[in-house]
C-alpha cells in the first residue's frame, strides 16, 4: 500500500470533498479522483462514499484514515525536527477569536506572544462563528460555550460574567432596572440569536430564573454595543471585561449585581481538532494562551468561580 495514497485519503476526508482537497493539494479534481480510485483498487474495497456535498469514510476507510493520520503526523514531526534544528521556533498558527474578547482581553496576549516568537506567523481572525474548524482550516478557536462540541478538544480558559449596565447620564435620566422584570421594559442593548427570542438566564444563589427580552439594539460586535452603552442609548447586557474600566472611572454604572447573568454561557474554551498534527508552533501557542488565562484568573479579572449554566444555555460564541 502506497504511503502517499494513505496521506491523500487523509487530505480528502479532512477537506470534506474532492474539490476542496484538490484546492488544498494544488491538484486537479480529476487527478485527486484518479489517485483515490487507485488506492481503492489496491485495497480492494470502497474507502469513501460520495454525497452531493461531502465524502464520508466507509468502515475500512475510517481505519485507514486513522493509520494515515498517524503516518502524516510522524512525517510532519520528522520534517519539522530537521528543518528547525538549531533555529528559532517557526511555523504558522491560524486562530479564530471572538471580536470582543479577542480585541479587549486577548490582543495583549497575542502581541506578547509575537514578540517572544517572531518566527511564528499568527493568522488571527476576529469573528464569532466557526462552525467547522476542519472546513475553515482553523488551527485554534476561542469561544464562549456552556458545553463544548464533543468532536473537539476543549481546554477551559476561564469564566465570563455578564452585567446589566448603563451610562451615568442614562441612569440619571431614566433610572436603572432594579428587578429582572424591569429589563422587559428597558431599551436593552446586547447580542442575540437571529430568529430567536433573547433568553437571559439569571442565577441568585441556587435559584435559576429566565427572562425573555426584546433588545432595542442588537449586534454581534460587542465593541459597538459598548459604544452604544457609553452613548446613553439604553441598558447593556455585556461581558464584564468590556465595562470594567468605565465602571472604575464612574462613567458607567451597573445594576442587578446580586444576580449572575448569562446569555450565551459563561465558560471560555480554547478549541482544536483532536486528530490534527500539532506543530511545535501550535503546541507552544496553545500552552502560552493557557498560561495567560491562568495568570488572568489569578488576578481575578474574569474568573468568577464554577458555572452552574445548564447544558441548554448554548448560543453563538462571542
Amino acid at each position: 500500500m502506497d504511503v502517499n495514497g494513505l496521506i491523500l485519503l487523509v487530505q480528502i476526508l479532512d477537506a470534506g470533498n474532492l474539490s476542496e482537497a484538490a484546492r488544498r493539494l494544488k491538484m486537479s479534481r480529476a487527478n485527486v479522483s484518479y489517485h483515490l480510485a487507485q488506492l481503492e483498487r489496491s485495497v480492494g474495497q470502497q474507502l469513501v462514499r460520495r454525497t452531493t456535498r461531502r465524502v464520508e469514510p466507509t468502515e475500512i476507510g475510517l481505519k485507514l484514515y486513522e493509520h494515515g493520520r498517524t503516518v502524516q503526523n510522524e512525517l510532519h514531526a520528522a520534517r519539522e525536527s530537521v528543518t528547525t534544528l538549531g533555529q528559532q521556533l517557526q511555523g504558522r498558527v491560524r486562530l479564530s477569536v471572538p471580536s470582543g474578547y479577542g480585541q479587549v482581553v486577548m490582543a495583549p496576549w497575542l502581541l506578547d506572544f509575537k514578540r517572544r516568537y517572531p518566527g511564528i506567523v499568527l493568522d488571527v481572525m476576529f469573528e464569532n462563528r466557526v462552525e467547522d474548524l476542519m472546513r475553515d482550516e482553523v488551527d485554534v478557536a476561542v469561544r464562549v460555550l456552556s458545553e463544548p462540541p464533543q468532536n473537539l478538544v476543549a481546554r477551559e480558559l476561564g469564566h465570563l460574567r455578564y452585567v446589566a449596565c448603563a451610562s451615568i447620564d442614562y441612569a440619571a435620566a431614566h433610572g436603572l432596572p432594579r428587578t429582572l422584570d424591569d429589563l422587559r421594559t428597558s431599551p436593552v442593548i446586547t447580542s442575540s440569536v437571529i430568529g430567536r427570542h433573547l433568553r437571559l438566564a439569571a442565577y441568585l444563589r441556587d435559584e435559576r430564573h429566565e427572562v425573555l427580552l426584546e433588545p432595542t439594539l442588537i449586534s454581534e460586535n460587542f465593541l459597538f454595543l459598548h459604544q452604544a452603552v457609553q452613548a446613553g442609548l439604553g441598558v447593556g447586557l455585556l461581558p464584564d471585561y468590556l465595562v470594567q474600566e468605565d465602571v472604575r472611572r464612574g462613567v458607567i454604572v451597573t445594576s442587578l449585581d446580586e444576580w449572575r447573568l448569562s446569555i450565551f454561557g459563561s465558560r471560555l474554551h480554547l478549541l482544536y481538532m483532536p486528530n490534527r498534527h500539532h506543530t511545535r508552533a501550535m503546541a507552544t501557542f496553545i500552552e502560552a494562551m493557557l498560561a495567560c488565562a491562568r495568570s488572568e484568573a489569578v488576578g481575578g479579572e474574569h474568573d468568577h468561580g464554577p458555572s452552574n449554566d445548564p447544558p441548554g444555555d448554548l448560543g453563538p460564541a462571542r
